[in-house]
């Protein structure tokens, strides 16, 4: 079956029967839908997505790479949230949303073999070949939470400073004997004396720095343990590695709001009150920390205007000629804020200067 077939038994072009699929304005509504009538009628379903790329030189998608594994986009509440801003920003383009994991399967490399227009890259692991994949294909990009690249659009919040904040904040409280729970890269675990000095995701690194600006100005140097994102065992191992120590920390910095979660686990766990023994602070302000009890103290980020500034500079990237996007590549930083709930406190006065 094929268009020329409708065409003949309607009594029309060829090409009216196309725009009837694809260009519906160039046809009056009556002699569309005998048209799309006809067409059912003979079981004909539309023109081959396939065929229709290959003359159009496009696909009709865009690509989110995400990390290794794309479970974490349907499990993460921050990564739907930001997923939902770009299907919302992007749904009246008419294009589709296709997510690609950076992990090999099968011998597949989705960043090399799936047909997409374009690709948004969204915190990913530096050491990725996927970014490069994608680079030699010669895609329109757009870094999300990634590295700032030369001639790249790229779209970051303010993580440094608000994690600079969120230290701050428990050394104004009266807390010197402050830890953090970060994350890592692999399957790393554990206390590390130098965490800056290994590869990190780009979130990863500036929450750190922001974190340690804030502790180092006050004479602090806190204990910072390093789990795999892989999960809430991963990181409720971590926070009893942290409450296990000698001097036991007052306060604890978490990498993000479900890391937080773990570490109050922990501490009921171990018999500990929060915020009365034990200070804990998250990072994004997901739904969950305000359901949380006693409700999160955390750093806001607003993943809607991240998803909706990524959409809009994708789709002007897909627009533009490359040479013009290259010239002109915009780098976006979005503002973050405390968020102060019932997780933090002074530390007891038996802890006081301690």
């Amino acid at each position: 079956m094929t268009l020329q077939t409708i065409a003949d038994q309607v009594g029309v072009s060829r090409m009216t029967v196309s725009n009837a699929f694809s260009r519906p304005d160039q046809l009056s509504a009556s002699l569309r839908e005998r048209i799309l009538e006809t067409a059912r009628e003979l079981g004909y379903v539309g023109p081959d997505p396939s065929a229709r790329a290959l003359a159009r030189g496009s696909t009709g998608a865009v690509g989110v790479l995400l990390t290794d594994a794309l479970q974490y986009a349907f499990a993460d509440e921050v990564a739907m949230a930001f997923l939902g801003a770009i299907a919302s920003e992007l749904a009246p383009t008419g294009l589709a949303l296709t997510l690609l994991t950076s992990s090999e399967t099968s011998g597949r490399v989705p960043a090399r073999d799936v047909a997409m227009d374009g690709a948004l890259v969204y915190s990913c692991d530096p050491t990725t070949p996927a970014v490069e994949w994608l680079r030699k294909r010669g895609l329109p990009l757009v870094f999300v939470d990634q590295v700032q690249a030369p001639g790249v659009p790229s779209v970051n919040v303010d993580d440094r400073g608000g994690a600079r904040a969120a230290a701050q904040h428990l050394v104004n409280l009266g807390h010197r004997r402050i830890g953090i729970v970060s994350a890592a890269v692999g399957g790393s675990f554990g206390l590390d004396p130098d965490p800056l000095a290994s590869p990190l995701a780009h979130p990863v690194r500036q929450r750190l720095l922001g974190w340690l600006e804030a502790l180092r100005a006050a004479g602090i140097e806190p204990p910072v343990v390093k789990v795999p994102d892989s999960g809430h065992d991963d990181y409720l191992a971590g926070a009893r590695l942290l409450l296990a120590l000698p001097e036991r920390p007052t306060a604890i910095l978490c990498f993000s709001d479900v890391v937080a979660a773990a570490v109050v686990h922990a501490a009921e766990d171990a018999g500990l009150r929060v915020p009365e023994d034990l200070s804990v602070v998250g990072f994004d302000d997901s739904p969950m920390a305000a359901r949380m009890r006693p409700a999160l103290t955390t750093v806001r980020q607003d993943f809607a205007a991240k998803g909706k500034v990524a959409a809009a500079e994708l789709t002007g990237a897909l627009a533009a000629p490359r040479s013009e996007v290259r010239r002109r590549a915009r780098h976006h930083v979005l503002p973050t804020e405390l968020v102060v709930r019932a997780s933090t406190a002074p530390p007891r006065r038996d802890q006081e200067g301690s």
